[in-house]
């Protein structure tokens, strides 16, 4: 094959209006690529023509010559994607196509691969609803869990290559989807990276006061297994036992499918230290991140915990669960316990913000630990693996 002939296409649909981490992840991608790559030839596929237009300014793709936008009229989960998609591929000459979360088109990447036209590569970032089917009872994955399985299984066997964010998801991933271990070798451990957006600001530990509470943060979705019920609870200790006054700002989208920690929150009467901030903007994010004392993340499980690495490129103690990817993404910058250790939690809370030293260490090792995950060493890795494809010369 010919890599100036053929194009890598990668899915950019996975870009909402509010943007996601596998939004984040995907244009991240895009952008970095974008900057290192004038080699190979891509198409980038979106559905919408706003978001295309956002993602050009906010990435600049279009500054390389190699790189070019294609309209395509259908979203990932449209049934007419799957009818449609592997013709669009043929008539814009693909020779990859990346889709940078778990679906594909399943007809464009046949069981037998001498009938295929071109290589695919499928990003799984995690097999959560295969691992805790009831951890979000409420999602389209768990609604349609019989469909979800059978099309996990199905990419499993179709695609050249999988990508995952951790050693810990790539384990999961081998074992859920029952892949062989003479097959294992395509499971590939890409870590994500950290905008240089996050970085840190020379800051000292506060003195707190009535007047000037320790502020808690957490980052993220919320999904059962995420653990905000238990970060409420973790919460309401931590305010017991501190002799300074807390906030807690949670910042990501409410969803009113879960209703349990809200309702929790009046319960207890913490309505007045607790802020919910919805959706945020990437400079919101930022300065949300600079504003806080600490992050506190108690979820059950996590693919990779870009909001980890955030926190720490921020210069921002962290103190999370020691579960799925945590350990190996945090190692020993943070302060890792079982989620459902919640006096464990609340005591590290307290004893990280009374003692400067030991906040000022924990910063100190957070900074140094996410300056290994960049996303400019995630598009090298990505471009390496690209070209390795398309060396190949195995598809007719």
């Amino acid at each position: 094959m010919n890599n100036k002939t053929t194009n890598i296409v990668i899915d950019a649909r996975w870009i909402f209006k509010e943007i996601s981490g596998i939004g984040n992840y995907t244009r991240q991608l895009i952008k970095h690529l974008a900057q290192i790559d004038f080699v190979n030839n891509y198409v980038i596929l979106f559905n919408d023509l706003d978001i295309l237009q956002r993602t050009v300014m906010e990435t600049e793709f279009d500054k390389n010559p190699n790189f070019r936008s294609c309209l395509f009229p259908y979203g990932v989960f449209s049934p007419i994607n799957q009818i449609l998609l592997p013709y669009h591929l043929k008539n814009i000459n693909c020779g990859i196509y990346h889709s940078t979360n778990y679906m594909m088109p399943l007809l464009a990447f046949p069981l037998t691969k001498k009938k295929r036209r071109q290589h695919c590569i499928v990003t799984i970032h995690d097999v959560i609803p295969l691992l805790f089917p009831k951890a979000a009872p409420k999602s389209r994955k768990a609604r349609l869990f019989p469909i979800y399985c059978f099309l996990m299984r199905q990419i499993a066997r179709r695609t050249d290559l999988i990508i995952t964010d951790s050693d810990a998801s790539r384990a999961d991933i081998i074992r859920t989807l029952s892949i062989s271990p003479s097959e294992s070798s395509k499971v590939r451990t890409v870590y994500c990276g950290v905008s240089p957006s996050f970085s840190s600001r020379e800051k000292k530990l506060p003195q707190f006061s009535a007047s000037n509470h320790a502020r808690l943060l957490y980052v993220g979705r919320m999904d059962p297994y995420k653990n905000v019920v238990g970060l409420i609870k973790i919460f309401h200790k931590a305010c017991q036992i501190c002799n300074f006054p807390l906030e807690l700002t949670i910042a990501g989208s409410v969803d009113p499918r879960y209703p349990e920690a809200p309702a929790l929150v009046k319960k207890l009467g913490l309505d007045h230290l607790i802020k919910w901030t919805g959706y945020l903007a990437d400079d919101q994010l930022t300065q949300i991140y600079q504003e806080s004392d600490l992050l506190v993340h108690p979820s059950r499980y996590e693919g990779f915990g870009l909001q980890i690495v955030e926190a720490m490129a921020s210069g921002l103690p962290v103190v999370c669960s020691n579960t799925s990817s945590l350990p190996e993404v945090a190692e020993d910058a943070a302060v890792l316990l079982s989620p459902d250790d919640e006096d464990g939690f609340a005591l590290n809370i307290k004893n990280i913000l009374s003692n400067s030293a030991k906040w000022e260490e924990m910063r100190r090792k957070g900074i140094q630990r996410a300056k290994l995950f960049s996303w400019n060493k995630t598009a090298e890795i990505m471009k390496n693996i690209y070209t390795e494809l398309l060396e190949q010369n195995s598809i007719s």
